[in-house]
């Protein structure tokens, strides 16, 4: 294999390779440095010996990312406030043709997801993601990991019910999600907290993930009164210069938040019956940095 057929190669798989990488760390900058270590070890791998490129990639990745995630999680344990991913710009609709397969990728990077899968092992993670995401065989997933298929198919169980077990459910309808977005900004923008109010559950609640480093809640706040007046009190202040843009963020719709050329934050909600069950917030400014807006 030449050193152009093994670039062509890589980048075909590249878009898996960086699900899987996202997935298991919830950080686009790290993802982005493990898929470019694999790259590394592909390029100097004796390629002839590779019968399923694919197969072969992922296996590193995945290795890459269970060593770093280690490292992550450590670092985490000192994080100001709230954590949340960092935004992950997805196009499902244009690049999945299949709306199962579609609503599967979406549920599996979604923030509420990915804010259980925090909680597993980096190994329980690993399995969860090659599983429930990429639908990958219970006997390839232990080549992977070099586990027999027994514990894997454990440590598949586990995390399932883990993550069902925590895991909010939330209606995911565009539509909806979009036109609430844009009644929440309007009501916030337009200094209407009764029309706020009467869009949030009463049991509403508000993650904001400034990394203490930007204004934001360091807890998480509870009840429609509490999110309510919050939002109302952070829009009056105001960002200079704004504008709102819409996108697919982590498999919904999102807003984000321009000031002027940069991006101020992200909103994503979650909406059950009818109402904002959820409101994410994310103004760490090293975690929007990777956003294709304002730069």
């Amino acid at each position: 294999m030449t050193t152009d057929t093994a670039t062509d190669v890589f980048e075909e798989h590249r878009p898996v390779l960086m699900g899987v990488a996202y997935r298991m760390l919830g950080r686009v900058a790290d993802a982005e440095d493990v898929v470019q270590e694999a790259w590394l070890r592909w390029s100097g791998a004796d390629r002839a010996e590779v019968r399923e490129p694919r197969g072969y990639l992922v296996r590193i990745t995945t290795r890459l990312a269970i060593d770093r995630l280690r490292h992550v999680k450590s670092r985490n344990e000192s994080y100001v406030g709230p954590w949340l991913p960092e935004p992950y710009v997805t196009d499902f609709a244009d690049t999945v043709p299949d709306a199962a397969e579609r609503a599967v990728l979406a549920d599996s990077v979604s923030l509420a997801v990915l804010v259980v899968l925090e909680s597993l092992s980096p190994l329980e993670r690993a399995v969860f993601v090659l599983r429930e995401a990429f639908g990958y065989p219970f006997a390839d997933i232990a080549a992977t990991l070099d586990r027999s298929e027994a514990a894997v198919r454990q440590l598949a169980g586990r995390a399932r019910k883990h993550v069902d077990e925590r895991r909010p459910r939330y209606e995911v309808d565009p539509a909806e999600r979009r036109e609430m977005t844009e009644r929440f900004l309007a009501a916030a923008a337009g200094d209407d907290l009764e029309g706020l109010m009467s869009l949030l559950a009463p049991d509403v609640s508000l993650v904001g993930d400034s990394g203490g480093l930007a204004k934001a809640p360091v807890r998480v706040l509870e009840s429609a009164d509490k999110v309510g007046r919050f939002v109302h009190g952070a829009a009056r202040k105001g960002v200079p210069d704004a504008s709102f843009r819409f996108m697919e963020i982590n498999g919904g719709v999102a807003a984000v938040v321009l000031s002027g050329d940069k991006v101020d934050s992200v909103f994503q909600l979650d909406i059950v019956d009818g109402r904002i069950q959820r409101v994410y917030i994310m103004r760490n400014p090293e975690k929007l940095l990777s956003l294709p807006v304002g730069r």
